[in-house]
């Protein structure tokens, strides 16, 4: 016999409700659908259930598709590692489908697409070259992108296209088509660059000039202020894989539109990344929409996996 003074509780009175009346959040409408081969793109995306992340991508193709019909903006955030895994051609394909009206980097991003244009590789074995302080010295990285910059702030011009600019000079023939800063400044489509002092490594070349840095990648701000007064009502944002800079650039780009009197709702905004960071999800798929309507989408996962699924089933819609 139990010494405990408390007894189990008795069930006997427990009322229960019939399972239809309790109803589902999931009902078999919404199961995945079995793929037939052969099936192509637009199959495999009409096969995903109806649940959860598989709604979730059919909602960001959606409002995508709108956007483009209603010619809406759709903006592409891109960090580091979207350009370093090979993404770049995805990503300029859909630019000449019309799938993108503007870029927003991170440092990493720009320099990651700079290396490729000039050099036709990128990201180095950091393990390997910090014990000796080799890190991010490489000599060409730092000085075109600095001289670049500095020559762009004389002309007065962003970042993003400063940097297009002179990798219009600069680029190797046989990598320059990979380079999205190269590809979107002939295209004379905008590319904004978002850098912090001290964290990409043009910033310890002996030629930086912080003047430059600052004022041009201000510029971009101002510039990618002025690119986020087209989500208004139906545009797109996308973060793809960028955790702490863009998502903090990007909130406070809607907060200047909003306190300049510019109309900015219902549009959507969507984050793509391998885990779910807290900046990206509050200030990229939540915060925008408090009380102005629109939605926000978070997809989980590789980003040389999910991205070019995304833009294969965007090329579908093309």
């Amino acid at each position: 016999m139990s010494k405990y003074s408390e007894k189990p509780l008795s069930f006997d009175g427990l009322k229960t409700i019939p399972i239809v009346e309790r109803g589902g959040k999931v009902r078999i409408d919404q199961f995945a659908r079995l793929f037939q081969k052969g099936g192509g793109v637009q199959q495999l995306v009409d096969s995903l259930p109806d649940i959860l992340a598989g709604q979730a991508f059919r909602g960001i193709l959606d409002a995508l598709k709108r956007a483009r019909s209603e010619s809406r903006a759709i903006l592409w955030g891109i960090g580091g590692h979207v350009i370093k895994c090979g993404l770049g051609d995805v990503l300029l394909d859909l630019m000449r489908r019309g799938w993108v009206t503007g870029f927003v980097m991170n440092g990493a991003a720009s320099i990651h697409d700079f290396e490729i244009a000039i050099a036709g590789q990128t990201s180095e074995d950091v393990e390997s070259v910090l014990p000796d302080g080799r890190f991010g010295a490489a000599e060409e990285t730092g000085r075109e992108m600095n001289v670049a910059i500095a020559e762009g702030n004389r002309q007065e011009l962003g970042m993003g296209e400063a940097l297009g600019r002179h990798l219009e000079k600069l680029a190797k023939p046989e990598f320059a088509p990979h380079s999205v800063l190269l590809a979107a400044y002939k295209a004379a489509l905008p590319v904004t660059v978002h850098v912090a002092i001290g964290t990409d490594t043009p910033h310890t070349h002996p030629c930086a000039d912080a003047g430059a840095i600052g004022e041009t990648t201000h510029r971009d701000f101002r510039l990618l202020c002025s690119l986020v007064r087209g989500l208004d009502n139906g545009g797109v944002y996308l973060n793809l894989g960028s955790a702490v800079v863009l998502p903090e650039v990007f909130l406070k780009a809607v907060s200047v539109v909003r306190n300049l009197g510019y109309p900015l709702a219902n549009f959507t905004t969507v984050n793509f990344d391998f885990i779910q960071h807290y900046r990206p999800k509050v200030n990229v798929v939540e915060r925008p929409h408090a009380r102005s309507g629109g939605h926000g989408f978070a997809i989980i996962g590789h980003h040389e996996l999910m991205i070019p699924l995304l833009a294969a089933a965007l090329v579908e819609l093309s």
